[in-house]
């Protein structure tokens, strides 16, 4: 009976083990960790806590995540090259770590990747640059040190966009919001035909320049709604207002080529150009855009 009891307390208790697990990546040891980490106390053979191994994972994907970078053409003309990024395998990685778990003895792992390809690499800037389809210009006042500091922010965000055939280009999405941790600062906007102050005042003035540089190359105009109030900067009827959460300047792509936006903003003016290859006929793809009255239930967060 006492042998019985002495097998049965020997088989209840946790099973422990010593030998680690060493997480390398590039060489470097990123995390060590141990079956004890993980196991929870069972008969026989240990049972593994699901949660603590998920939260592993996810540490180690953000220790080697890498974000993608497109390639960008710089002030000079020249190009910047795309930056392969990488993320974790996590099918891989998950074979290793529970042939450890289950295994005996130390081990070790050389973090598996997969990698992350730009969306936009250097070539093709090189080939759909070539062609200029569309452009646009308006003037602003570079005296008003904010509002000039708000249309090169935004500006800068859509520089070097590559829009692909068939994809619909978002203003919003490609800026994204406008706010004070982003560097963008107070400065006129237009609320329900006033003018007032507000976050990103300014940067109407992108968008409807834009609006009318690809309106120019053809595009096909999805959304776009004019100002309560007229502006200065383009001719009436011809804006396209926007506000992060009110309305959106949209388009699509009709071509079978890419196409590449550049901005330039100095000397209190702004052009916009559209580019792409030597190939693409844009003449008889040539859409009008469709004008669109903003709602006056939107109207509240419009910017100017």
């Amino acid at each position: 009976m006492l042998t019985v009891i002495l097998t049965l307390l020997f088989f209840i208790q946790p099973m422990t083990y010593d030998e680690d697990l060493t997480i390398t990546h590039n060489d470097e040891v990123i995390q060590h960790i141990n079956r004890n980490q993980f196991a929870e106390n069972a008969m026989l053979h240990p049972f593994y806590n699901l949660g603590k191994i998920q939260q592993l994972i996810v540490q180690v994907e953000k220790e080697i995540h890498e974000q993608a970078r497109n390639a960008k053409i710089k002030k000079d003309g020249s190009i910047k090259q795309e930056k392969v990024g990488r993320q974790l395998n996590r099918e891989k990685f998950m074979e290793g770590l529970f042939s450890y778990l289950y295994g005996s003895g130390g081990s070790n792992i050389e973090v598996p990747e997969i990698p992350i390809h730009p969306k936009v690499d250097s070539e093709l800037l090189a080939n759909i640059r070539t062609q200029e389809i569309g452009s646009y210009v308006t003037y602003f006042n570079p005296n008003n040190k904010e509002r000039s500091h708000n249309i090169r922010l935004a500006a800068e965000a859509i520089d070097s966009h590559v829009v692909f055939p068939g994809e619909t280009f978002s203003f919003n999405e490609v800026v994204g919001k406008r706010t004070k941790e982003k560097g963008y600062k107070p400065a006129p906007v237009i609320v329900k035909g006033e003018v007032t102050e507000g976050i990103g005042g300014g940067i109407c003035q992108i968008s409807s320049t834009m609006y009318n540089a690809v309106d120019n190359a053809g595009v096909k105009i999805l959304e776009r709604y004019s100002h309560s109030k007229r502006v200065p900067y383009v001719p009436e009827g011809r804006d396209a207002t926007v506000s992060w959460y009110g309305p959106d300047f949209t388009f699509k792509n009709v071509y079978n080529q890419p196409l590449l936006i550049r901005t330039r903003v100095t000397n209190g003016q702004v052009s916009i150009n559209v580019y792409s290859s030597d190939v693409v006929d844009f003449e008889s793809r040539k859409i009008p855009g469709a004008t669109k009255k903003l709602p006056e239930e939107i109207e509240l967060d419009t910017q100017d």
